[in-house]
């Protein structure tokens, strides 16, 4: 068997990446195997293509020339790869995807069942979860994430829009308790809070003018699922912060009103991840193609 490609993407990815470990993290292997795989590569050819210190990795001058090379072949085999897959038009094969669980099932369902129906050779596999799933670890192909990425060079990510936080609550709760109309009288009224490992956190809010605004609460219920709170809040418990795409949905259906609109601080920015590689195959494609065209629609308020 023809081995003269073996090795030459682990190659590049050490020089792209600084380091060993790092590309071993990037690569989803151990060190040791990064290592023995230029080892390999250099014996291989008869040249040194590193010169490695404790501390640092520089290219010689023959590794620099067999680098831009190498990076100018894997260029071309990512745009056959590309060909190929764009020449065959049906994804197909097993998707696996992360989603929070609220968001996940009332966002993200319809969209992956409408990309089902249009793909029947693509088996997509949906994982409920509000835990931060490692995807390279765990064997996800994409995450649907909300709030802060973090700092992560080993995923790729692309925006499908904002959450933003409002206040609702039952119009029966509001006919009893009246409507508040500042947010410094939201302290005297029932809420349902959501809470982490039994620890309830004050609301942070802003008022009409954008100032900042901490609102101590007592919750006499406490959940850590939002649509449980919202059941809550539907049944007249109290004031319930809710994301606005979520309360939206009660209030068309006149079991919510809206009591502050968009007053959380700070909204958070939702986004598809997805592990970084240089080539991204059809079923990952067609999969952020339809978050980023149907999200938008789903979180407008």
């Amino acid at each position: 068997m023809d081995d003269r490609l073996d090795g030459i993407a682990t190659f590049v990815q050490v020089v792209d990446a600084g380091s060993f470990a790092l590309a071993a993290e990037r690569l989803n292997l151990t060190r040791s195997a990064v290592g023995k795989a230029i080892a390999r590569l250099e014996a291989r050819l008869g040249v040194r293509l590193l010169q490695r210190t404790t501390r640092s990795q520089n290219l010689t001058d023959d590794g620099q020339v067999f680098y831009d090379s190498c990076v100018r072949a894997l260029a071309e085999l990512d745009a056959a790869h590309t060909a190929l897959e764009g020449g065959r038009m049906e994804p197909r094969g097993r998707l696996r995807v992360s989603v929070p669980i609220s968001f996940g099932h009332l966002c993200v369902v319809p969209l992956m069942l409408a990309l089902a129906r249009q793909h029947p050779s693509l088996k997509i596999d949906l994982s409920f979860t509000d835990r931060r799933v490692d995807l390279v670890e765990e064997g996800f192909d994409l995450a649907v994430r909300i709030g802060p990425l973090g700092d992560s060079a080993t995923l790729a990510a692309r925006k499908l829009g904002v959450q933003y936080t409002s206040i609702g609550a039952a119009p029966s709760y509001i006919a009893e308790h009246g409507m508040p109309e500042a947010l410094d009288d939201l302290a005297g009224h029932s809420a349902i809070s959501y809470s982490v490992a039994g620890v309830t956190s004050p609301w942070d809010l802003r008022d009409d003018d954008g100032q900042a605004k901490r609102i101590d609460i007592d919750p006499q219920l406490s959940m850590d699922d939002l649509q449980a709170i919202t059941a809550a809040a539907v049944a007249g418990f109290g004031l319930a912060r809710l994301p606005s795409w979520l309360l939206a949905r009660h209030v068309k259906l006149g079991e919510l009103m809206v009591v502050k609109g968009r007053c959380n601080l700070p909204p958070l920015e939702i986004h598809a991840v997805w592990p970084k590689t240089r080539y991204m195959p059809s079923k990952i494609r067609c999969a952020i193609d339809a978050l980023v065209a149907g999200i938008p629609a789903l979180l407008a308020d």
